[in-house]
């Protein structure tokens, strides 16, 4: 697993949102499969971490049934 530091600079939705899209992705993934181990999932919040600001707007397109990921 990526180690993650201080120095880690956080994604900029501006200018490079199809990375934070993957990230978001990347969260879900990782809490479904850590879950259906009965994992901790708290790792994953390190990929949550890395789209500020969108993960509001995305989680509300879940829950909507319009988020045009596949999680």
């Amino acid at each position: 697993m990526l180690e993650v530091t201080s120095q880690t600079p956080p994604c900029d939705a501006c200018l490079n949102q199809s990375k934070c899209f993957q990230n978001y992705l990347d969260f879900h993934r990782c809490n479904n499969a850590l879950a259906a181990k009965d994992q901790d999932i708290s790792p994953c919040q390190w990929y949550q971490s890395l789209v500020p600001g969108l993960v509001g707007k995305w989680d509300e397109k879940i829950e909507q049934g319009t988020f045009p990921g596949k999680i």
